[in-house]
């Protein structure tokens, strides 16, 4: 089973066309599949937008009373998807933004990787994802991370686009014992990314194209609060660094 998440908060003009994608895509892929989708108490009507494609697709909706913010959504996601697995080692948890930054045509690579022995798979965005500045944060990324959290070897860790051997998911969340994530934000994303990375047997690498449509929403979060996010991150968190090494696709 391939659980896909969307962490969702005032998506309204875009999470539907994300949903329709992901529909197109994974039945032409052809595989089994779960939508999670947790609505973190939108103002702008995302929940009026949810509503018909959860009675139309294979989706789970999730709606918080109160705004508990992205990494909190994350988490929620991923204990969901844990709940529901009777088979961890074989299916996974892809997350996707909800913005459509990142079209979901890049689902059958990251499925590709997991099927092919990854236990974490991290999508890059190497070509211009957003402003000057939000890339050269986004760029320095793990820099900022230090000395707390060390990703060497990866070049984008804010796509929001990963997906994950369930087992290894359930690792972390075993070893957290309490919550899993204590970060917001894009910084919640590398979080993860760092804690599953500690116990991967494999880890993969697949390039993106930040190819979203014209009218995609841009991210709320600035180029200078996420790097204040993962510069507190890097001095907050203790996380080892990964011994496995990173497997690239061209």
């Amino acid at each position: 089973m391939i659980y896909v998440c969307l962490p969702s908060f005032n998506a309204a003009s875009t999470v539907g066309l994300v949903l329709w994608k992901i529909r197109q895509v994974l039945e032409e892929f052809s595989r089994e599949y779960q939508i999670l989708v947790v609505d973190d108490a939108s103002t702008d009507g995302t929940a009026t937008v949810l509503e018909p494609y959860e009675r139309a697709l294979p989706m789970t909706l999730i709606s918080m009373g109160q705004h508990v913010g992205h990494g909190a959504s994350l988490e929620i996601l991923v204990r969901e998807a844990l709940s529901r697995t009777d088979r961890p080692r074989r299916d996974c948890l892809i997350t996707l933004p909800a913005d459509f930054s990142v079209t979901p045509v890049v689902l059958p690579d990251l499925i590709k990787r997991i099927e092919s022995g990854a236990d974490v798979v991290v999508g890059e965005v190497l070509s211009a994802p957003a402003s000057p500045a939000m890339r050269g944060v986004r760029r320095l990324a793990t820099w900022l991370l230090r000395p707390g959290v060390q990703l060497r070897g990866l070049r984008d860790i804010a796509s929001g686009v990963y997906a994950f051997r369930l087992i290894t998911l359930r690792g972390c969340v075993k070893e957290s014992q309490g919550p899993l994530l204590h970060t917001d934000g894009r910084c919640a994303d590398a979080e993860l990314v760092a804690r599953a990375a500690t116990i991967a047997r494999q880890i993969a690498v697949v390039p993106l194209a930040a190819d979203a449509p014209d009218g995609a929403a841009r991210s709320r979060e600035g180029a200078l609060s996420l790097a204040l996010s993962l510069i507190r991150a890097g001095r907050s968190l203790s996380i080892p660094a990964p011994q496995t090494p990173i497997r690239r696709t061209s």
